[in-house]
């Protein structure tokens, strides 16, 4: 959870001093779209390494280059050396160590939980993500307003030490994945034919991948939201960014004390469309009670929607091929976000925020609907 705070520090206070040297939506969307560039070269191979050694291991390396990285972005910015493109070549390198990082994170949970926990342990990771997500940018958005980008950039380093020290402390029963001598073409040609012949799973693949391009898109422009359309600051950004993390804390509370929740496909479909009803009214409100209001919400129906694919994953994947597919799922998870925020960014430059968030509610509406008629598989999910 420290750790996690130091995340999301960066992530708020990163965005707004790209958005304070450059005064363009567009380049909020460039810092994405590096950010995230790195999924599609390097997400399914990291499946595949996930499979083949000590996940473990893994996180340990992939939690050290992130501290690293922290660390030099700070230098840069105390140094009062920093420009944008060394936030983009750093959002780039941090983007190929997550590349790795993801799909070992989420398959690691099979190593520390027991099947039987793995519903409430997956809601209580959200849990403990969430809380993060409320703290960490009202943090980045005093630090900010009252220090400087620097020392989130520093604190975030500092962070990653809890993280590496827990790694290193944790004791296991279960045997690290045994290598395996088979191409890696062929075996992340395994994790695709397993999802192609499971229905469910594709079809949650399809809706998270309209989620992500489109609705989630919108985030991208809170620093520009919060200057242009709230008449805020640095400050309003991180509120902005927390609301969102009180909305998606208090469902995952719900969600975690409710293990055995039925209708999981139905539940997850209305939840999308929910999305969809929330960010138009976003898109046409200027006022910070009701924006800030309207981002818990958003930030409520998108973790179930999150969680619960999360958990039917978790649970329906066969145990030697959880870190390819599981790498799918974060190509789709953070493959998608630098795409996202690279059209919503120039939208709102060439346009406005307020047509480009507009514009990704219609976008997801017309996916979800059309995953509603044609994939009934999706809401059958029990």
């Amino acid at each position: 959870m420290v750790s996690l705070f130091g995340t999301w520090m960066q992530m708020t206070a990163q965005g707004f001093l790209a958005y304070e040297l450059t005064h363009s939506p567009a380049y909020l969307g460039l810092v994405g779209f590096f950010s995230g560039a790195p999924v599609w070269l390097f997400t399914l191979y990291g499946g595949v390494v996930a499979d083949r050694i000590h996940r473990r291991t893994l996180l340990l390396i992939t939690q050290s280059v992130m501290m690293i990285l922290a660390f030099l972005l700070a230098a840069l910015t105390f140094l009062h050396i920093v420009q944008p493109w060394h936030i983009l070549v750093l959002a780039f390198l941090l983007g190929v160590a997550n590349a790795f990082d993801a799909p070992a994170r989420q398959a690691f949970v099979w190593d520390l939980v027991d099947r039987e926990h793995l519903t409430n342990a997956v809601a209580m990771n959200n849990i403990m993500f969430t809380l993060s997500m409320v703290v960490g940018p009202a943090m980045a958005g005093i630090a900010y307003a009252l220090f400087g980008a620097g020392w989130c950039f520093l604190l975030n380093g500092i962070s990653f030490i809890a993280i590496i020290a827990g790694l290193m402390i944790m004791r296991f029963d279960k045997k690290p994945p045994a290598r395996v001598g088979k191409s890696v073409m062929k075996e992340l040609k395994e994790g695709f034919q397993y999802v192609k012949a499971h229905p469910e799973i594709k079809a949650i693949f399809m809706l998270m991948s309209a989620i992500i391009l489109f609705s989630m898109s919108f985030i991208t422009l809170f620093p520009a939201w919060a200057v242009t359309v709230l008449h805020g600051n640095a400050t309003t950004n991180g509120i902005l960014q927390s609301v969102r993390g009180i909305g998606a804390l208090l469902m995952s509370g719900w969600i975690a004390s409710h293990a055995l929740i039925r209708n999981r496909g139905r539940i997850i479909t209305r939840a999308s469309f929910f999305i969809c009803l929330v960010l138009v009214v976003f898109s046409l409100t200027s006022l910070p009670w009701l924006s800030f209001l309207l981002v818990a919400l958003f930030g409520a129906a998108h973790i179930l929607v999150t969680n619960l694919t999360s958990v039917i994953l978790q649970t329906s994947v066969a145990d030697h091929l959880r870190g390819r597919v599981l790498s799918i799922w974060s190509f789709i998870f953070f493959g998608l976000m630098p795409l996202g925020s690279l059209w919503v960014g120039f939208a709102a430059e060439h346009f406005s925020e307020v047509v480009a968030v507009l514009f990704s509610a219609i976008a997801t509406f017309i996916c979800v609907s059309l995953l509603w008629k044609f994939s009934p598989t999706l809401r059958k999910i029990e």
